[in-house]
């Protein structure tokens, strides 16, 4: 399972060694490490945000290493959706209602739509949004992108996807 956690670690050389080494020992993955080490909490410590793979019978035992070691664990949240991807729709978005596009995608229970950007250059222009969609999975975002194709055709909107970016 994919897991996020954010900790405090003390201001002192080590520390954040000391919290990715029970990942590893565990066999957990790392894909993402923010160490602010600039940054201070109210309590003095250092904020990480980490985000790893790790089997979900093991992290128990991870958080209970951490804790030992002296490292505050201060939230840990499985990560639902693994799998991202960007659109394109022009057309009459606001006209045909956005919402309801945006509704159709969020219902299906393994697909959202994460963030939107629209422009709107003329009331009977043509406008444009930049939709960034969340999905459990590969299948699962296929389907919702077959899904807001489905509605965009019903719609006369034109959808351009996918858009590869780093933001993701």
């Amino acid at each position: 399972m994919r897991v996020s956690m954010d900790l405090e670690l003390k201001d002192i050389p080590g520390q954040l060694l000391l919290a990715l080494q029970p990942i590893s020992d565990l066999k957990g993955n790392l894909i993402s490490v923010v160490h602010h080490h600039e940054k201070h909490t109210p309590r003095g410590t250092i904020p990480v945000q980490i985000v790893f793979e790790i089997d979900s019978e093991k992290l128990d035992n991870l958080i209970s290493r951490l804790e030992d070691s002296g490292v505050s664990v201060v939230r840990v949240g499985e990560e639902r959706f693994l799998e991202h991807c960007a659109v394109i729709i022009i057309g009459h978005i606001v006209h045909t209602n956005i919402q309801d596009t945006i509704d159709k995608i969020d219902s299906t229970g393994f697909a959202e739509v994460v963030g939107l950007t629209l422009s709107m250059p003329r009331v009977n222009q043509p406008s444009s949004a930049f939709l960034k969609i969340d999905a459990t999975g590969k299948k699962e975002l296929n389907e919702a992108l077959s899904l807001l194709k489905n509605v965009a055709n019903k719609k006369d909107l034109l959808v351009i996807e996918p858009i590869e970016t780093q933001f993701i």
